[in-house]
C-alpha cells in the first residue's frame, strides 16, 4: 500500500515508519523544516492544493497528529482542527481510501477506574491542548466519516513505551509497548470496518486500565508485551 505518516518529526511517526516499510511505500510529512530529518515532504496541510498533491496516490493515511517542538497551545489547537480538516478534504477529493488518526485514551482517564469504560461511552477531555485536540480531531474526522466520504479509524492509544525499558518499573495502567501499537496499526490499515470506527489500545493484563476486547476482534489483535506486576 501507499502510505503517508504525519508529523514526520515525532518519535512516533518514526517508529511507525520504520515498521511499515517493510511491507508497503512509506511518504513521510512534517509541517515545517525539521533539522537532522531526512526523506519527508514539508507540507503546512493548507486548504490549497499542495495538500492534494501530499495525498494523492495514496492508499491510505497515518495521521500521527502530534505538535512542533515548542509550539503554543493555540497552534496545537490549529494543527489538530484546521490541519485535520484540509488533511480529510484533500483525503476525499483524491479518492483515499483510509484515514487512521492516533488518538489518546487520556480522553477516558476522567472516569472512575472501577468502571468498565468502552469505546462507546463519551470522551472527556480536560482543557489541556494536548488532549483537547486529540478530541477536536476525533470530531473533525467523525464529520468527514458521517457523510462516508471517508474511512476513519481512530486508535485510542495509552502511553507507548518499550517494554525492556520499563522492566522492573511499578506498572502503569496505560502502558501499551510500541511494537504493539506499530501491530495494530498495520491491521488496522485493510481491517473490514465501517466507515467510523473507534479502538482503544493499551497493554493486556490484570492492570490494564481499559480493555482492548474490540481491538482484538475487529483487528485480529495479538499483543506480544504485558507489564506483570513487580
Amino acid at each position: 500500500m501507499n502510505l503517508l505518516i504525519t508529523s514526520a518529526a515525532s518519535p512516533l511517526a518514526q517508529l511507525l515508519a520504520g515498521a511499515l516499510q517493510t511491507n508497503h511505500s512509506v511518504r513521510l510529512t512534517e509541517r515545517a523544516p525539521t533539522p537532522k530529518l531526512a526523506n519527508f515532504a514539508v507540507s503546512a496541510l493548507g486548504h490549497d492544493l499542495s495538500t492534494n498533491l501530499l495525498v494523492r496516490g495514496l492508499d491510505a493515511i497515518i495521521h500521527v497528529a502530534e505538535p512542533l517542538p515548542g509550539e503554543s497551545a493555540g497552534e496545537q489547537i490549529d494543527h489538530l482542527t484546521r490541519c485535520t480538516y484540509n488533511l480529510c478534504m484533500a483525503a476525499e477529493a483524491e479518492g483515499v481510501q483510509r484515514l487512521v488518526l492516533l488518538s489518546t485514551l487520556d480522553l477516558m482517564t476522567a472516569y472512575d477506574p472501577n468502571f468498565a469504560v468502552t469505546e462507546r461511552w463519551r470522551p472527556q477531555p480536560t482543557v489541556e491542548a494536548p488532549i483537547l485536540g486529540k478530541h477536536l480531531a476525533e470530531a473533525v474526522c467523525r464529520e468527514f466519516a458521517r457523510g462516508h466520504r471517508l474511512s476513519v479509524v481512530v486508535l485510542r492509544l495509552g502511553q507507548v513505551v518499550q517494554a525492556d525499558q520499563v522492566a522492573g518499573a511499578p506498572v502503569n495502567p496505560l502502558w501499551v509497548d510500541e511494537h504493539d501499537v506499530a501491530q495494530a496499526v498495520e491491521q488496522t490499515l485493510t481491517a473490514e470496518v465501517g466507515p467510523w470506527t473507534v479502538l482503544h489500545i493499551e497493554h493486556e493484563g490484570p492492570q490494564a486500565r481499559f480493555s482492548i476486547a474490540n481491538a482484538k476482534r475487529v483487528l485480529g489483535l495479538a499483543p506480544e508485551h504485558s507489564f506483570p506486576t513487580v
